[in-house]
């Protein structure tokens, strides 16, 4: 697949205008709109708009209300409130959100009190043994008491200040306080509450309306009590019918607000002059007409399509052409850095290779289908692009779980299918061939390898960057290079041939690789631009040890393919370890080999995925592909609460 091709679009037109053109734009849903100093407009006396957004205030006092747990804002058809002037739509959100607000205040008002009636029965009851009036105890003149607590470490060490004014009674003990008060004279009070700070003494203070007996004031107290916590009920009750009976109005409300919010954030974008304004972006190519039709309905206002080059200050944006299949490795494609606007979209190309080369190392019929479904499962409740990728390479390694006749690690469960189908046994033992595994794995990398050099030289060509297509490590040298390579190596290997004649190493090793080392020059020349070099031998010495990094480039990129085949090895060796182990213990058969099944498809299942997408980053895109371009990010209205 392609790249989504584009329009650079001009609207221009009178200041009056611009908030219905940009709720137009965002209608459209396909409009990527440019920064007006990207565009260079300011060096034609254009200028910038920096205004305070009207609509941020009612929006915040919106935001910041507490409308309970359960209550999200979202998404949502505010059409029937459209017309609703927006002064009326802020009182209505001052008055909700102020009632909202103030039973909110009396809520919290109310818990501080529960809290604090609690604190005083649990105090309280500590001094039950009492039978005296707190007030008389709080309004001696001459004496002064202290309630609280004191550690009981710290109680046996009162003895070495019994000749100190104050005297400490306890009333109750638990096991790690002893609960009581102590008395001191006013004139000696600041030195016993010295010596009790000392002894990690915690006061408690009773609030003044404790003016009886223990008894007593804990009867009334836990009156209040109940009483606080009835009110509470009621309070949540009306807060909980005043929200159920305003959300969705209070919701639609913040979507229109929203939606004018970013509209008019969105005013920063256009260029100004005098009372006129200018838009400059991007939109598809198949749909520039109709987005061009609504906007050509406005009085005053002019659009112009041009080609995406028109403005050479501008990137185009990218947007990648994907099918149903290959939609979602778009993923690894925006991860690793989006293509160039006329460079190569390597979605598809992501696509074949990821789902082959991970059912190559995955290859197991059982867990292939179980991953391929959990996959589909978890995207049909997420939405999430990996959960779908996860659900299309189960099914590639289902497929070669078929070839391997491996079912949940049980290597002989399809012998029945291979005879039926002609075959004496399965074709192929992965455990008892690792040579051939590991053969096969270099050859699938040598052909991905070539596969990319190809795509190379076609969109460099294309970009008419004649030093990397025709003299580059990944152009038609390098290719010559490491083809030539290739087939000494194979007829060596296979047929103990040496090919190392002189014109053979002259004309496709020795003349390939100095044309590599004066690759920029002579890119230069055949494309009539001059050559500048700092000096002769610094560009020798540099292009020397560039050379030398191809070379060990297309080694390790090579040989780093001997990952498939080893992971072939390694999930069979895995699950051969499960099935020995349970015949081991045979009692605990099958909780072994579903214990190990789980195992093997999260551990090996994620080593599988992260080394295929290794290879797809390192081996294959750093020979085709950049990363360098720019998403296409269309113009929408985030209704999510937070504001910029």
């Amino acid at each position: 697949m392609s790249i989504e091709k584009m329009r650079l679009v001009n609207i221009a037109g009178k200041m009056d205008s611009l908030d219905r053109v940009i709720s137009k734009c965002v209608e459209s849903g396909c409009f990527h709109i440019e920064s007006a100093s990207s565009s260079d407009m300011e060096d034609s006396g254009f200028s910038v708009l920096h205004e305070e957004n009207p609509y941020r205030k009612a929006l915040e006092k919106i935001v910041a209300v507490d409308f309970g747990s359960d209550f999200k804002f979202r998404q949502t058809d505010y059409s029937d409130i459209e017309n609703e002037p927006v002064e009326s739509l802020s009182e209505y959100v001052t008055e909700t959100s102020d009632k909202i607000r103030l039973l909110g205040e009396e809520i919290s008002e109310n818990k501080n009190s529960i809290l604090q009636y609690e604190q005083i029965i649990a105090q309280l009851k500590h001094l039950q043994g009492l039978d005296i009036d707190m007030a008389k105890l709080s309004g001696c003149k001459h004496i002064h008491v202290r309630f609280g607590k004191l550690p009981c470490d710290s109680y046996s060490k009162l003895a070495y200040y019994e000749k100190d004014a104050f005297a400490f009674v306890h009333y109750d003990v638990d096991d790690d306080y002893y609960w009581g008060m102590y008395f001191a004279p006013v004139e000696c009070l600041k030195k016993a509450d010295k010596i009790f700070s000392d002894l990690y003494f915690e006061r408690i203070w009773l609030p003044d309306y404790v003016t009886g007996k223990p008894e007593k004031e804990i009867e009334d107290v836990n009156k209040k009590y109940s009483d606080a916590k009835a009110k509470a009920s009621e309070l949540e009750k009306r807060r909980h019918d005043l929200i159920e009976s305003e959300k969705e109005r209070i919701n639609k409300v913040f979507c229109r607000l929203k939606s004018l919010y970013d509209c008019f954030e969105l005013r920063s974008k256009a260029s100004v002059i005098k009372d006129n304004f200018l838009l400059v972006g991007f939109v598809p190519e198949k749909q520039a007409e109709k987005f061009e039709k609504p906007l050509s309905k406005i009085p005053g206002v002019s659009v112009v399509i041009k080609p995406p080059d028109s403005d050479v200050s501008l990137e185009v944006p990218v947007k990648l052409k994907t099918n149903k299949f290959t939609n979602p490795f778009s993923l690894f494609v925006e991860m690793y850095g989006l293509p160039s606007y006329d460079g190569f979209n390597p979605t598809t190309l992501v696509a074949i290779t990821y789902t082959l080369l991970f059912g190559i190392m995955f290859g197991d019929l059982g867990q292939g289908l179980v991953i391929s479904i959990a996959g589909a499962l978890l995207y049909k409740k997420t939405k999430n692009k990996l959960c779908a990728i996860i659900s299309r390479i189960g099914i590639s390694s289902a497929f070669f779980g078929l070839v391997f006749g491996s079912v949940f690690g049980f290597e002989h469960a399809l012998d029945p299918m291979y005879r039926a189908l002609g075959f004496e046994e399965k074709p192929f033992e992965a455990i008892d061939n690792v040579s051939t595994v590991l053969a096969a794995a270099i050859g699938i990398g040598v052909v991905l390898i070539i596969i990319s050099i190809l795509i190379n030289i076609v969109t460099t060509l294309k970009k008419k960057e004649f030093d990397n297509a025709l003299f580059g490590n990944n152009g038609i040298t390098g290719l010559v290079f490491y083809s030539a390579i290739l087939y000494a190596v194979v007829n060596y290997m296979m047929f103990s041939r040496n090919v190392f004649n002189p014109l053979f190493t002259v004309f496709l090793i020795v003349l390939p690789l100095v044309i590599m080392l004066f690759r920029e020059p002579l890119g230069c020349m055949v494309s009539g631009k001059k050559f500048k070099s700092e000096g002769v031998g610094d560009f020798i010495a540099s292009n020397f040890f560039e050379v030398f990094e191809f070379l060990l480039g297309y080694v390790t990129n090579t040989l780093s393919f001997v990952r498939i085949g080893g992971f072939v090895l390694s999930h069979a060796a895995m699950m051969s370890v499960v099935m020995l182990l349970s015949e081991m213990y045979k009692g605990a058969s099958p909780v072994i080999i579903i214990l190990g099944n789980i195992f093997v498809i999260g551990m090996e299942g994620m080593l599988s995925g992260i080394q295929v997408l290794r290879l797809e980053f390192y081996e294959i895109f750093s020979r085709c592909y950049d990363g360098d371009g720019k998403a296409f990010e269309p113009v929408s209205v985030n209704y999510s609460p937070e504001l910029d």
